[in-house]
């Protein structure tokens, strides 16, 4: 095997996905000295998407002051990319769960509008096209907060400005853009959405993930109603209804806003990174490709990072390898692409111990040392 390809995702806890990279790396040239290792961090649209991506197209950070969800000032940085050309963004970092203590957190106050501020931040900076994560979330605000930010106004029946949040959902009667940023119109937006929830209903964005973010059942009823209204406000204003278009009920509806009001494309997230990062180029000619998470198990194979590798090692008849720290072998596992599926752990050991850092790093280096001994005994025999 002369070229072998590293795309990991983190082990999260215990190692970045560069540090993971870096110990394959390791297990790999201990064997093969002269073998070129290709590596890549990758992620599935969750944490640590931006700083795998910026890392991997040798983008730039930007820091810039933004309101967290309880509109206080805070600091968030996103990632440029493509000479310039892209913005490569999470909305958690400003608008995300974490960011409040836990008797802070209610959806009925909490807002979008520092997403839509570091988005136009980008977009000032000559960005035009901008790659979005939605992952956790502290709003349920149909992303007026950020559409907000962005220049779009809304008011109620008695035409009173009404500013972005949760709570005023139920009130919004009508829309307007006069004062939405120009530049807007030319960007592409493509926004890393796993969930397929619609806007509202039983399995929408208020009854589902609402009361994680500090919602009580009154306020999730509010909320839901809320989202049926902004819906149709929005269908009223632009033509069409969205509110039932797979994920538009992610992070608390932000998704739908994306998809009604911005065009924006909703992609798994894997399929968004990989595109962008052109990883059916860099694997050309590979001979092995060696993935992983953390822990391996049946939502392995139903888009996280893995699993959109297999895809497109299978795309080219590239045989990949997973590992993970941890794997809970299933139906779906034993029937998927991969040459094969292995634990790093050799023995018992708990869990904390397994998660410390020159620990994963050795058990990773370890076994992939043993992988590519069998691979490459076996290559040599034929």
């Amino acid at each position: 095997m002369k070229r072998i390809t590293v795309a990991v995702d983190s082990f999260k806890g215990s190692l970045s996905s560069q540090e993971v990279a870096d110990a394959v790396e390791q297990g790999v040239l201990s064997v093969l000295p002269d073998c070129k290792v290709q590596k890549l961090s990758i992620a599935d649209g969750g944490e640590g998407t931006v700083e795998a991506m910026v890392a991997n197209l040798a983008g730039e950070w930007v820091e810039i002051e933004v309101f967290d969800p309880l509109m206080r000032p805070i600091k968030a940085r996103y990632g440029i990319v493509d000479n310039g050309r892209t913005a490569v963004m999470e909305m958690s970092a400003a608008s995300g769960l974490p960011l409040l203590a836990e008797s802070e957190r209610n959806p009925m106050k909490t807002t979008t509008f520092g997403t839509g501020q570091m988005m136009a931040d980008a977009i000032v900076r000559g960005c035009r096209k901008i790659l979005m994560g939605i992952g956790g979330s502290a709003t349920n605000d149909a992303g007026v907060g950020m559409l907000e930010a962005l220049g779009y106004r809304f008011f109620d029946a008695n035409g009173e400005l009404l500013s972005g949040r949760g709570e005023i959902l139920q009130r919004v009667a009508r829309i307007d853009a006069d004062r939405v940023m120009p530049q807007l119109a030319e960007c592409e937006i493509v926004v890393a959405c796993d969930v397929k929830n619609p806007l509202y209903g039983e399995s929408g964005a208020a009854y589902v993930f609402a009361p994680q973010k500090g919602a009580d059942k009154a306020m999730v009823e509010s909320l839901d109603a809320g989202l049926r209204n902004f819906a149709r406000v929005v269908e009223q204003y632009s033509g069409e209804d969205y509110s039932l278009w797979p994920g538009a009920g992610a992070a608390g509806g932000l998704g739908f806003a994306f998809k009604s009001l911005l065009g924006a494309e909703l992609r798994p997230g894997i399929d968004m990174v990989l595109d962008a990062i052109d990883f059916s180029s860099i694997i050309e000619g590979c001979d092995l490709i060696i993935t992983g998470e953390g822990r391996i198990d049946r939502q392995t194979v139903m888009g996280k990072a893995p699993s959109g590798v297999l895809r497109e090692a299978m795309a080219q008849n590239i045989p990949a390898v997973a590992i993970g720290g941890a794997v809970e072998m299933c139906e779906e596992l034993a029937e998927s692409a991969f040459l094969a599926i292995l634990p790093v752990v050799a023995g018992p050991i708990g869990l904390q111990e397994a998660m410390r850092q020159d620990v994963a790093h050795k058990n990773i280096s370890r076994t992939v040392e043993q992988i590519i001994r069998l691979l490459n005994y076996k290559q040599n025999r034929i």
